[in-house]
């Protein structure tokens, strides 16, 4: 092949690169709104529904599990298909009626036996001490113990012993599971599981 054609095939390949590129710019400036808003649509349908049927974000409100959770930290919980096990934190309505929702820890499932020393400060589950807080449960309210936790309800505790309406009174009590709303899975603010 001679150096006339090697320029004659080098120059030809130039001109059909450049009328690709030509071509590629004019496609690219068709894009209209609904192409860029399609996409994003689709994930915002995918993620609300995610968020619906799976999991919700929950506000905490008060001091009541401090140190785990604080007031205005922001909590994925888990609403799908949730067993209750003793240690888990869950989010729970008091009764069918109240739309008021708190954020306890289980401490004992239906059957447990509980009680509650409160000189000592001491809480027993089935004779076994309880290890979620290292605060001692001096604070009593109208509920006399031991306890035998009724079959589909849950005993629950703040971890703020002190600061924490929970089934140490009859205004909230042993709870029903059905109440449970979800188990907390993922702090938001601050980032992080939660224990």
């Amino acid at each position: 092949m001679s150096k006339a054609e090697e320029t004659t095939l080098n120059f030809n390949y130039d001109e059909e690169d450049n009328k690709k590129k030509k071509k590629g710019k004019k496609e690219k400036s068709k894009l209209t709104i609904f192409d860029i808003l399609e996409p994003i649509v689709a994930a915002l349908l995918v993620i609300t529904v995610i968020f619906t049927l799976f999991f919700r974000i929950v506000n905490v409100s008060g001091p009541s599990m401090m140190p785990t959770l604080n007031n205005g930290d922001k909590i994925i919980i888990s609403a799908r298909g949730y067993e209750p096990t003793v240690g888990d934190i869950v989010v729970l309505s008091t009764s069918s009626e109240s739309k008021k929702t708190i954020v306890k820890r289980i401490i004992a499932l239906g059957g447990d036996k509980v009680d509650i020393n409160f000189t000592t400060g001491i809480v027993t589950v089935n004779g076994v001490e309880e290890e979620y807080s290292e605060e001692l449960t001096l604070q009593q309210f109208d509920i006399a113990f031991p306890i035998t936790v009724p079959e589909g309800c849950v005993f629950v505790l703040g971890d703020n012993r002190s600061d924490s309406l929970d089934s140490r009174s009859t205004e909230i009590g042993c709870v029903d599971e059905r109440y449970i709303i979800g188990k907390v899975i993922f702090g938001i603010s601050p980032f992080g599981k939660v224990e």
